[in-house]
């Protein structure tokens, strides 16, 4: 499995990689992005089984982002979960309506992430 983590901290990345693997998943992949305007040039040239995004971010946001994959019929199934302080009820039902397949706040135990990700991936 190959997930993309989508997110403007570096330090954020690291500490969702780590929670992935605390969580028991086996990873083969970790790609990272900086921002949505990244996130959709690294989908273009790799496959990617997961997208864990933040929606906060400089230059493209995570919902522009999200409404971008969603649309093109190579990457609309992906599944995406994202990853947000933002927890404005607007923000989260729109993220939904766009089809993501979770939500997790920060901050999240590695519990939270893995019974998100065994929900997403089954």
């Amino acid at each position: 499995m190959t997930i993309l983590i989508v997110d403007d901290s570096a330090t954020m990345r690291k500490v969702i990689l780590r929670t992935i693997r605390q969580s028991g998943y086996k990873v083969d992949g970790i790609i990272e992005a900086g921002n949505g305007k990244e996130a959709l040039e690294k989908v273009k040239s790799n496959k990617i089984d997961l997208i864990m995004a933040d929606i906060n971010m400089p230059e493209m946001n995570g919902l522009e982002m999200i409404e971008i994959l969603k649309s093109l019929p190579k990457t609309r199934k992906i599944p995406i979960l994202v990853i947000s302080t933002e927890g404005a009820e607007d923000i989260v039902n729109k993220a939904k309506a766009l089809g993501v397949s979770g939500f997790v706040r920060k901050p999240f135990t590695p519990q939270t992430v893995g019974d998100t990700l065994k929900r997403v991936l089954g």
